[in-house]
């Protein structure tokens, strides 16, 4: 990474935009079936090297911080434990940032494998769990199943954007902790701030979003 470049989070979000991982229209989320007026794509980040270390070197600091305050929100860990496809790739970098082993949990057959988990671990070792993006997470309760089937512990999940659909506290029911580094109210600030997207584009986001919040928006898209 070019020592120029901080690790800044609004960094992050401005690549993501150029590098055309952030669109807006109408689109179906997977996950939750319903229109959206944008759609994020964190696996652009692949094609950017330094944005992918920045990705990793933002979790890490994060990690780090959490860990260290006098009442830790993140529990010590020993593997890594990536999300296919876009949680993999970041966790890939993540591995490769900090020296700690990576498997990742293949909740579906694919080719001649079956179902479980690949890359070593011994019984009762802590995942930390890393995605890309969170919906309502539902994929991420389905790798804690699969990990906790396996023998593996599970108690904090570190994600790169949250779309904030209630993902946070639907974890939080389940006993996981979630961070994230980026939501999605703070990216379309930066954008509507920069001139990239209209006011009316950001209003329309901005009522998508207090929709799936379930009550009134009190942060920056609170206008």
């Amino acid at each position: 990474m070019a020592k120029e470049q901080s690790l800044d989070n609004l960094w992050l979000a401005q690549i993501l935009f150029d590098l055309g991982g952030v669109q807006f229209g109408n689109f179906t989320v997977s996950e939750s079936a319903v229109s959206s007026p944008i759609f994020v794509n964190p696996k652009v980040l692949i094609s950017n090297p330094t944005a992918l270390r920045v990705a990793s070197k933002l979790m890490q600091q994060e990690i780090d911080l959490a860990q260290s305050l006098r009442r830790p929100r993140v529990h010590p860990f020993s593997v890594i434990a990536g999300v296919p496809v876009g949680g993999l790739l970041l966790a890939t970098a993540y591995s490769l940032e900090t020296n700690i082993p990576l498997i990742y949990a293949r909740s579906r057959p694919e080719g001649t494998g079956k179902r479980g988990i690949e890359g070593h671990f011994n019984q009762g070792d802590t995942a930390i769990i890393i995605d890309d993006l969170i919906t309502r997470g539902g994929s991420i309760l389905e790798t804690t199943s699969l990990l906790e089937e396996n023998g593996l512990k599970v108690k904090d999940v570190i994600v790169l954007i949250d779309r904030e659909h209630g993902a946070a506290e639907r974890l939080r029911r389940h006993g996981y902790n979630l961070i994230s580094i980026l939501k999605l109210d703070i990216m379309l600030t930066h954008y509507m701030s920069k001139g990239l997207i209209t006011e009316e584009t950001y209003r329309t986001c901005a009522e998508y979003l207090r929709s799936k919040q379930g009550e009134p928006n009190t942060g920056p898209l609170g206008l």
